[in-house]
């Protein structure tokens, strides 16, 4: 019977050396004529980069472990609409963060809560499971959209700076 090493050694062998891929054809969850922007099709797990209407790139993504449609604090969903992004950062607990504004003024008139939520890579200290847990399509975040390496959200986080995107639209 295989040991849990050897299985967990046999999975990482198996990870993708980067979750980026190139882009499908278009669908109505992903780049909008003209859209510069990011946008996360919540159902396919797929974050696209969008400029001038079309995909740069795309990358797996990790959402809520609640699931989608964020109304209050701490129900680790993701939140569903569109939203600013602050300038990417650095952070304590990932190499950098992507602040999203949630809740909008109009979802806090509605009463919706939380804070901090973000895109990023994967916690420090824990890269290798959250890759293992994105192998299995499995959502791990309180509420953000993660990429599964440190070198992705660089690769994001460049071209947000490049093309000064300020904007994601999250989509079911």
């Amino acid at each position: 019977m295989p040991t849990a090493i050897t299985l967990l050694t046999a999975a990482v062998l198996l990870l993708p050396s980067s979750s980026s891929s190139p882009s499908p054809s278009p669908s109505a969850r992903e780049c909008r004529p003209g859209e510069t922007g990011v946008v996360v099709d919540t159902r396919s797990h797929q974050m696209h980069l969008c400029r001038a209407g079309q995909s740069d790139r795309s990358f797996a993504v990790a959402l809520g472990s609640g699931g989608v449609g964020k109304q209050k604090q701490g129900d680790a969903r993701t939140p569903l609409g569109r939203y600013g992004l602050g300038a990417p950062r650095g952070s304590k607990n990932f190499h950098i963060f992507v602040p999203v504004g949630y809740p909008t003024a109009e979802q806090a008139r509605m009463g919706f809560t939380g804070s901090a939520i973000g895109i990023h890579g994967p916690p420090r200290g824990y890269e290798t499971l959250a890759q293992l847990a994105m192998l299995v399509a499995q959502d791990w975040t309180i509420g953000c959209i993660a990429v599964a390496t440190d070198e992705d959200i660089e690769a994001v986080a460049a071209w947000l700076r490049k093309h000064e995107v300020k904007n994601v639209r999250l989509e079911i």
